[in-house]
């Protein structure tokens, strides 16, 4: 029998804890443990977040952190000109088609390099638009004519791609150069809505479906000039989403000929493979991914809003989520609210009738515990810093807004006694960000521009926001460095602005148009969650600097609610519906994927 150090060429270490990283097969002896323990390969479909706006058969392209989706028929609506895209965190909204397509199709490198070609029901089209990022442009249309323009497969980088099949089962395939359109080969089995990876001169096309004949098994490749027919699938199916090359590719979830299936399978050129299935069965979605160890699932018929995202290597993953956590003491809202996920403080607020509270809570990851009363008690107050390093600034004591400020060190409340201390104007429903000697006041009731400084003693006059607004949130990490995002207008509004060095500018727009939500993090990694629009929200958008994308909900849609942390790790605690509940978000994390070795 060969020893380790023979087929590795290295002794196993002695080492007294585990790495942090390492590569699949790797070995050593924990002398802490005393076990034998290696780097074992992981492969699973981890839970995403919603897309924005939920559809079907739709068209996309991309990788797993550089993905998009466009167009869609759903029915009801129809055609649509919608386009998002992924980055391996969240969902942004993207420029719309110029034309309102469904049943299209779509390939390219990344959401920056990516073409669109076909589709409209029940008007067929050629059309094709290429998509930088930013903006679309109309290109050559695919030639040929109804019915291959609409449920084709699609592959390639957007500028040399493969189109080919469609409705009713067509077998042109059409290969792009240079702006224009080539006939290619026919494929050896005609069929629509294949699954179709790789490029324009080494492709796969897996499954599909002809009328009649229904669901079918085909498998075969094409080099550039030919298809030919390898080993059928194990089952009949279409409609799936793809990823990989032609020789290493998978096939994920689709339609049976009776329903949605979860079943997702390998091909190595040669044989097919079972692989983890999704967690959730669904079909007409788009192709995502250009290795099988990194594909997207995106939403489809039956799970028209939820991403999946499948990995395979020595880590594994744990998809970002909002959790249960305790209670809170006293159901309240509209607090001044500060600290991070594991050392937080709410201080007074609206506790229903009657009314505002000088009542403080700690939080310290688990529980909360009393703090220290504030000297005036308010409501729809704003709060920055941290647990033992705090302020709490403006709100409420209807119908009077609140001037006083007041410092928290992590057991008391001091109440800054100088006139400069005090606000210049008294208002709720404001924004605010910083820390304890560096914030900023910005907007608030009546639909207020005005933003304030202070400097650890004394509040001075800012520049105005672009937009008056009420009822918004901020996130920041002093006072010339912060976000300021949705409100009322008074109609909600998914506005930003950012505030660097004394300017405002307008920054990217929330997905969702919101007000009374909450905020936390810095200008270039905030989070916003909760709020209203027509009625309490629980979704979940993240900033990046440019552009907001979403993360998973809340588990329970509150507005005004009492939120604090990083974009990372955040807390929402209290809100309106009046509740104590508090949730936990914990973004994306990876570990290790660590194995005892044993003897069997």
């Amino acid at each position: 029998m060969s020893t380790y150090r023979e087929i590795v060429g290295k002794k196993i270490k002695k080492v007294s804890s585990d790495p942090s990283n390492g590569i699949d097969g790797q070995m050593w002896y924990n002398s802490t443990t005393g076990t034998l323990r290696g780097i074992a390969l992981t492969q699973a479909w981890v839970s995403g977040p919603a897309m924005s706006e939920p559809r079907a058969t739709s068209a996309g392209g991309g990788t797993n952190t550089s993905a998009i989706t466009s167009g869609e028929n759903g029915g009801n609506p129809g055609d649509a000109a919608l386009a998002e895209s992924y980055n391996g965190t969240g969902w942004s909204s993207e420029t719309n088609v110029p034309t309102a397509l469904g049943y299209t199709n779509g390939t390219g490198s990344s959401s920056e390099a990516y073409v669109q070609a076909g589709g409209g029901y029940p008007s067929r089209t050629g059309s094709v638009f290429d998509y930088d990022g930013s903006s679309w442009t109309s290109g050559t249309a695919v030639p040929g004519g109804s019915p291959g323009y609409i449920e084709s497969g699609m592959c390639g980088p957007s500028a040399d791609a493969l189109f080919c099949g469609g409705n009713n089962g067509a077998t042109t395939t059409w290969e792009r150069g240079s702006g224009s359109w080539t006939a290619g080969g026919a494929m050896a089995n005609g069929v629509y809505a294949p699954t179709l990876v790789g490029t324009q001169t080494a492709a796969i096309s897996m499954g599909g479906v002809t009328y009649p004949g229904g669901y079918r098994d085909f498998n075969q490749d094409y080099n550039g000039t030919a298809w030919t027919s390898l080993t059928v699938l194990p089952a009949v199916r279409g409609y799936s989403g793809g990823a990989g090359i032609q020789t290493l590719s998978m096939m994920i979830g689709g339609n049976s000929p009776s329903s949605a299936v979860a079943t997702c399978i390998e091909w190595d050129s040669s044989s097919w493979t079972s692989i983890p299935n999704l967690g959730t069965a669904r079909n007409t979605m788009c192709p995502m991914g250009k290795t099988v160890g990194t594909a997207v699932a995106a939403p489809g018929n039956t799970a028209p809003a939820g991403t999946e995202e499948f990995n395979r290597s020595t880590n594994t993953i744990t998809a970002a989520a909002w959790a249960s956590s305790g209670a809170l003491s006293t159901a309240r809202l509209g607090s001044s609210s500060f600290g991070i996920q594991t050392s937080g403080v709410v201080a007074g607020g609206r506790v229903g009738p009657p009314g505002s509270t000088t009542a403080t809570e700690e939080y310290n990851g688990a529980t909360w515990g009393p703090g220290g009363a504030l000297n005036t008690a308010r409501q729809y107050s704003a709060g920055v810093g941290v647990l033992t390093a705090g302020l709490a600034f403006g709100g409420n004591v209807p119908p009077a807004g609140v001037v006083k400020t007041e410092e928290y060190n992590g057991t008391a409340w001091t109440q800054n006694p100088s006139p400069s201390g005090d606000m210049g104007t008294g208002r709720r429903a404001l924004a605010g960000f910083g820390t304890q000697g560096s914030a900023v006041a910005a907007g608030g009731e009546p639909y207020s521009t005005a933003t304030e400084d202070y400097n650890g003693s004394a509040w001075t006059a800012g520049n105005t926001l672009t937009t008056g607004r009420q009822y918004f949130a901020g996130a920041g990490a002093s006072g010339s460095s912060g976000v300021v995002f949705g409100g009322t207008t008074p109609s909600v509004t998914a506005a930003t602005e950012e505030l660097t060095g004394e300017s405002w500018t307008a920054g990217g727009p929330l997905i969702t148009a919101r007000g009374q939500c909450a905020g936390c993090g810095t200008q270039t990694a905030a989070l916003a969650f909760g709020g209203y629009t027509t009625t309490a929200v629980g979704s979940t958008e993240g900033y990046d600097g440019t552009v907001w994308s979403t993360r998973p909900s809340m588990g329970s849609a509150r507005y005004d609610v009492n939120g604090f942390g990083t974009q990372e790790l955040a807390v929402a605690a209290g809100g309106d519906p009046l509740t104590t509940a508090t949730e936990e978000f914990t973004a994306e994390t990876t570990a290790v994927n660590v194995k005892t070795l044993t003897q069997s």
